[in-house]
């Protein structure tokens, strides 16, 4: 009955409204008001403030919206907790990582996973690591893949890479058969970025600043495929992690020295979340494929 209670104050609150809550719920606006008055009743204190064209909360209602979401939330997790299957016969795991993997990391995971748990569905999102750690709090997720730069405090993360970013060429270019080259050298590059919004980009910066190099960048993208293709068909180079040129045959890394610009690529989870057997698994493969 509690969780009901939870359930339809939490539909009021985000639709402002009654019958609007009463329509997304399916239930009669009768029942809806009856069940919140109980609630209310239950509480000893008004949640809402019916007198406006919105129904909106009060200031009782603020405080006990931050709590009943929480156990929503750990209401979500014992219903996904009991039905977990542990021999992983079943189930299904909601996943996200930073774009930069999906050029390289996520192929090669996502097929040693399903080989050894081929009844696991996976659900995979490429989103900022931001929104991820965003969307991990709210339990819309279950593993993510980023960096150790994590914002958020109940954010957990265990090491899963280093990974080394390049200035990755296309054959074409001129530093194509170089090795390896001085960060002096950058200052001659004309390069196209990922655009600001990506971490990748914000790392980059970071460091040509620290070491007083000032490339000139001629074009931004926040599409990795359409950089990838501008650098393979261009003379214009890219600083992105050597993994992706190596999974390109048509790009090459050339390696920065003598400082290298390197950054751990972390697997997330909130803080204290039931983990379950499906995320326990994957998490596992993805330590294998990221250290094989």
């Amino acid at each position: 009955m509690l969780a009901r209670h939870i359930q339809y104050f939490l539909a009021v609150a985000e639709h402002q409204g009654f019958t609007k809550a009463a329509t997304a719920l399916h239930v009669s606006q009768p029942a809806l008001s009856q069940q919140v008055r109980q609630l209310e009743e239950s509480l000893g204190a008004q949640l809402f403030d019916r007198s406006g064209r919105k129904t909106r909360l009060t200031d009782a209602g603020e405080v006990y919206l931050r709590y009943a979401l929480r156990a929503a939330q750990e209401l979500q997790e014992g219903k996904r907790a009991i039905h977990d299957v542990g021999d992983l016969s079943r189930g299904t795991l909601r996943i996200a990582v930073t774009p930069t993997f999906t050029t390289y990391l996520v192929g090669p995971l996502v097929e040693a996973f399903h080989q050894r748990y081929p009844n696991i569905t996976l659900n995979v999102r490429e989103v900022a690591q931001e929104q991820m750690e965003h969307q991990l709090l709210a339990d819309e997720l279950d593993v993510g893949i980023a960096f150790d730069e994590v914002h958020a405090q109940d954010i957990e993360t265990f090491p899963l890479l280093v990974e080394t970013l390049a200035l990755v060429v296309g054959q074409q270019h001129p530093l194509a058969g170089e090795r390896a080259i001085g960060l002096e050298a950058l200052n001659g590059e004309s390069l196209i970025l990922l655009s600001k919004e990506f971490a990748t980009r914000e790392q980059i910066d970071r460091y040509c600043n620290q070491h007083g190099i000032r490339p000139r960048v001629v074009m931004e993208a926040n599409v990795i495929g359409a950089l990838i293709e501008v650098v393979r068909r261009t003379t214009l180079s890219t600083l992105l992690p050597a993994a992706i040129a190596r999974a390109h045959p048509e790009l090459v890394a050339v390696e920065l020295g003598p400082q290298r610009l390197e950054r751990t690529a972390v697997l997330m989870q909130r803080k204290g979340v039931y983990q379950s057997a499906a995320a326990r698994a994957f998490m596992d493969v993805a330590k294998h494929v990221a250290g094989a």
